[in-house]
């Protein structure tokens, strides 16, 4: 689709599930967008930080009330000391300039993910923009960073262990364990995209996405545009949400 394409209106999803109210992205593809161009991987996280404005402000307008970025995994440590710091600092640039438009557009930015590994003043960044954007209802944007699906799945059964050794639960179900998430709290995501082509969760939010809609796409995440947003909304709402039903 068109970069410069009109955005088309987001319908709803048939079979009983609902319109697209939880959007969850596996922004892949930055550095390869910069390699593909002789350019340093830190200049297409960059761009990509860019990308990540445009949707943000887009999502609303396209129905969707929750959107979930994977920003940096608890593999992504393993990347050069030059790239992690980059990311590091293009985070910290990103909260400090989009604190006033986020509060100002009605946008509640949390995050998900241990945050013992970041840096002190980063965490204190992280804190800030949260608490000053607490009260935000017009969309949910969550940033997974140093997060993975199995050590939050750990961290989770961690706490629920202890509830049950307080006596607060006899047994633990679904709901239990899901309120010990780092999610708790939030709707599970309808529907889950993966820009770059590559074909794989890459340990996101596996307890959470048990039952989204997947849809994968070829382009690189710096041209991904909210027009190409809008077109996977409008065709993804056509599939038959069943969750296990005939």
């Amino acid at each position: 689709m068109p970069a410069d394409a009109a955005p088309v209106q987001a319908t709803s999803f048939s079979g009983g599930g609902g319109r697209a109210r939880h959007v969850a992205i596996i922004m892949d593809g930055n550095g390869r967008w910069a390699t593909e161009r002789g350019w340093p991987r830190l200049v297409g996280h960059r761009r990509g930080a860019e990308r990540v404005k445009q949707v943000v402000r887009a999502c609303p307008e396209l129905g969707v009330d929750w959107l979930t970025i994977y920003a940096f995994s608890t593999e992504n440590w393993k990347r050069s000391t030059e790239e992690v710091l980059g990311l590091m600092g293009i985070f910290a640039r990103y909260i400090r300039r989009e604190a006033e438009a986020m509060s100002a557009e009605g946008v509640r930015m949390r995050f998900i993910g241990g945050r013992e590994r970041l840096d002190p003043k980063l965490q204190t960044l992280m804190a800030g923009i949260e608490a000053r954007t607490a009260g935000n209802t017009r969309l949910n944007l969550t940033v997974a960073i140093n997060y993975g699906g199995r050590d939050e799945l750990a961290r989770a059964a961690t706490r629920l262990a202890g509830r049950i050794a307080r006596g607060e639960i006899a047994a633990a179900s679904e709901a239990d364990l899901a309120a010990c998430l780092d999610t708790a709290g939030h709707p599970d995501p309808d529907l889950v995209i993966r820009t770059s082509g590559e074909h794989r969760i890459s340990n996101f939010l596996p307890f959470q996405a048990a039952y989204s809609e997947y849809e994968f796409t070829p382009v690189l995440w710096p041209d991904f545009t909210p027009a190409h947003l809008a077109e996977i909304l409008g065709r993804t709402s056509q599939r038959q949400r069943r969750f296990g039903a005939a």
